[in-house]
């Protein structure tokens, strides 16, 4: 089983500890650092040889936010997945955090075993939103009218195999199963998908669920109550 690991920033030295002791009694979770602030995170990237898979980010941190700590992360490390863990659900907070490059939201009153299902869903498969996240993510795009990432696109875009798998990454379904439905190898889903990421300048996997959000292939249900 492969490891994972985890970095915990937050300025609350007791939420940091409980999280540590949640996260250490899984068998491939390993927690490597923790930071009370974005820049400690900084730091610790730039000097570390064991870098982070996940990090677990809290927004409201002293010296350097975990938006601002998010953005520049994202930048430099783009593979490092962050996951907010916040006690701020509002709809702002959150798709400024997706617009940052966040791979997933939780709040802090969320059970154990989802913070769980969440880093390992985020490890696997690149991000997780549950459906309020996927609802705000949808309602913003049409508020926006386009602005935030681009517009309708021709059609001739995107291959049919690549629809198909776009369409299957949206459903959160894995590299080796979306190979496993479509007949195809796993470095073939991955070629399909480098191909995505370059066709709708998408700068990682979620990027490109928000791209299938625009176009209809993620159907947010109208009755869903925030």
């Amino acid at each position: 089983m492969k490891k994972i690991n985890i970095v915990i920033a937050d300025d609350e030295e007791l939420f940091r500890s409980g999280i540590r002791f949640l996260l250490q009694k899984v068998a491939n979770f390993n927690v490597i650092f923790e930071a009370e602030n974005g820049q400690e995170i900084i730091d610790f990237i730039s000097t570390t040889e064991e870098f982070p898979d996940i990090i677990l980010m809290d927004l409201k941190m002293p010296e350097l936010n975990g938006v601002e700590a998010t953005k520049i992360i994202h930048k430099t490390h783009p593979n490092i997945k962050i996951i907010a863990l916040t006690s701020y659900d509002g709809k702002s907070f959150i798709t400024n955090m997706i617009d940052v490059g966040a791979s997933s939201y939780l709040l802090k009153n969320t059970s154990p075993k989802n913070v769980i299902h969440t880093i390992k869903e985020v490890h696997e498969k690149g991000f997780y939103y549950d459906e309020k996240v996927l609802k705000i993510i949808h309602e913003n795009i049409i508020s926006s009218s386009g602005k935030r990432i681009k517009s309708d696109l021709d059609k001739k875009l995107l291959s049919n195999r690549e629809i198909d798998v776009l369409e299957l990454i949206c459903q959160q379904f894995t590299t080796p199963e979306i190979a496993e439905k479509l007949f195809i190898s796993p470095r073939t889903v991955e070629g399909h998908r480098n191909n995505l990421l370059l066709k709708t300048q998408s700068k990682n996997v979620a990027g490109l669920v928000i791209y299938g959000i625009q176009k209809k292939l993620i159907e947010i249900s109208p009755d869903f109550n925030l």
